[in-house]
């Protein structure tokens, strides 16, 4: 009995190893992002699996928005997509492209592209800038994050990664384990998944033992 749920236990620790392997690498935890919006289409979609790093980790080092020159392309696009946490306590946490660096006090819609806008500086609460920090926006998006009303200002201390690449479909999972945890708590949670992940591996391994079997028994 041992061995056989060491057997079926084998599959959630392979996992387990797998993502605190990525999260050592990435110096980010959780190493993933599950997207649940549409914003950053075409190239990140919702129900995606985006792998992120620290905002420091060599060679990403540093964050580079979209107007800087010679700014590095992710994810379908130049400049650096972050996860940033707005503090008001409701917003979840927000996956959007750097469009550039602010300062304290400055008028930015002077140098921001004017299709992204919803009025002069006059009319946009973020503006002029209150502190230093980033101006963001979603690809699919038709304004800045700011000029929208969806996130102040990004403080850089509110960005906890930037994205390195997006593996289609792979992110419902995550979307669903999120939901569990809101509904019926962590604990239950990690029963549950550790549990089907369990039940996964037994029934491959079962497979795998008749298929050699199969084998076996021809070549005799």
């Amino acid at each position: 009995m041992n061995r056989n749920a060491a057997e079926l236990l084998a599959p959630a620790a392979a996992v387990l190893l797998v993502a605190l392997l990525v999260a050592a690498l990435a110096g980010a935890w959780p190493p993933f992002v599950a997207v649940e919006s549409g914003s950053m289409e075409p190239t990140v979609e919702r129900g995606d699996l985006v792998v992120v790093t620290a905002t420091e980790r060599f060679p990403w080092d540093g964050l580079t928005g979209h107007a800087e020159p010679d700014a590095p392309t992710r994810l379908g696009g130049t400049g650096d997509v972050v996860v940033f946490d707005p503090p008001d306590g409701e917003t979840r946490p927000i996956l959007h492209r750097i469009a550039f660096r602010v300062s304290a006090g400055e008028d930015w819609t002077d140098r921001a592209d004017p299709a992204l806008l919803d009025g002069d500086c006059d009319a946009i609460e973020a503006c002029p800038a209150p502190y230093d920090g980033y101006v963001t926006y979603g690809d699919a998006n038709g304004e800045y994050d700011q000029s929208a009303g969806i996130a102040p200002i990004v403080r850089e201390e509110w960005i906890s990664a930037k994205a390195l690449v997006a593996v289609p479909n792979l992110g419902w999972f995550r979307v669903g384990v999120d939901a569990a945890v809101a509904r019926i708590g962590l604990l239950p949670t990690a029963v549950g998944v550790t549990g089907l992940a369990a039940a996964a591996g037994g029934v491959g391994a079962v497979v795998i033992g008749r298929a050699g079997r199969g084998r076996e028994s021809a070549r005799e």
